[in-house]
């Protein structure tokens, strides 16, 4: 007992609430810390090649700086894809053994298939869901519409897992027959659900604020701005504010602009030339670069190869 608070007492800018879920979860809190970086580092992929690249602060409590600041589009991304990590990363540990106050799924097995049977361990995505939704949600108690904002974009997250559990199974029999099948849950790769919350992202849902007077006094809530448009279910991001265009660097906004950002020529999308570097041009340079070439299978067992070198143009927004 005497290490756990000193443990959970040096992790900076916790509420007394994630404080008490640290002391008596200290088991899984390094899953609950993989699964924040596992959430940048897709966030990080998704938008490699936008004028904002998910780009984070070293040093620094509020990684981000101040894009989260405003209910953007993107403050709605990195709050589910932060919650769906954490999710995650708590589940698969729970399932490969390494947390012991937690296990395999045996409640969600439904009927037998043909030629298989339940088996192995299925994923307890629930349980990574609760710990995902005690901790996250934790900062998120005022009566406010960025609290309700939050609440609503971390449970979208955690509700992608259970969107995209798949089976997964196992042969058994002589010779590597497939006689029979076990069979259990799995959670996809972390990249099906970084592609998911893209998707997400790009049909994210505009609202409005509303205050309502309540015994407990104002409470804000959120309501679509468009009537004629669907209105969000719990799967949908949603946010309230515009974005910053991301061009030029704005230190009020977060804004890291895109000057030097490397772009695509021949692209005539988002990462290309014209739209990444916002109509200013780009610069070219020519980069050097050594690989391996003519490689040829011996048999058996090596590949040997020769050594290139090849020229490639590099484009670099102004």
């Amino acid at each position: 007992m005497g290490t756990q608070p000193i443990l959970c007492g040096s992790i900076p800018g916790l509420v007394p609430k994630q404080l008490r879920f640290c002391r008596n979860y200290v088991e899984i809190m390094p899953s609950v810390a993989e699964g924040v970086k596992i959430g940048i580092q897709e966030c990080q992929h998704q938008f490699r090649g936008r004028r904002w690249n998910c780009t984070t602060l070293n040093n620094n409590l509020a990684i981000f700086g101040p894009v989260l600041d405003k209910a953007t589009r993107e403050s709605a991304f990195v709050h589910a894809i932060a919650s769906a990590g954490v999710a995650f990363a708590v589940t698969r540990a729970c399932a490969d053994g390494s947390a012991t106050i937690c296990g395999c799924d045996t409640r969600h097995k439904g009927p037998p298939g043909e030629g298989w049977k339940w088996g192995g361990c299925s994923e307890d995505v629930d349980f990574g869901s609760m710990v995902s939704r005690e901790f996250a949600d934790a900062r998120e108690n005022r009566p406010d519409a960025r609290s309700a904002m939050n609440r609503h974009n971390n449970e979208a997250g955690r509700t992608s897992l259970n969107s995209n559990m798949f089976l997964r199974c196992k042969c058994h029999g002589l010779s590597g027959s497939c006689e029979v099948k076990t069979c259990w849950w799995s959670q996809p790769d972390f990249r099906v659900i970084g592609d998911y919350m893209k998707d997400k992202y790009d049909s994210a849902s505009e609202m409005v604020v509303e205050k309502h007077r309540e015994s407990r006094g104002w409470v804000e809530t959120l309501r679509p701005k468009y009537n004629n448009f669907k209105p969000p279910t719990e799967r949908d991001l949603v946010y309230y504010e515009s974005s910053p265009n991301f061009c030029e660097p704005n230190p009020e906004t977060g804004s890291f602009g895109t000057r030097d950002r490397i772009c695509n020529l021949t692209s005539h999308g988002i990462d290309g030339c014209d739209l990444l570097c916002c109509g200013r041009g780009h610069n070219t340079r020519t980069e050097k670069r050594k690989e391996k070439c003519h490689c040829i299978f011996h048999w058996c067992c090596y590949v040997s190869c020769q050594e290139c070198v090849r020229i490639y143009d590099v484009h670099t927004c102004k």
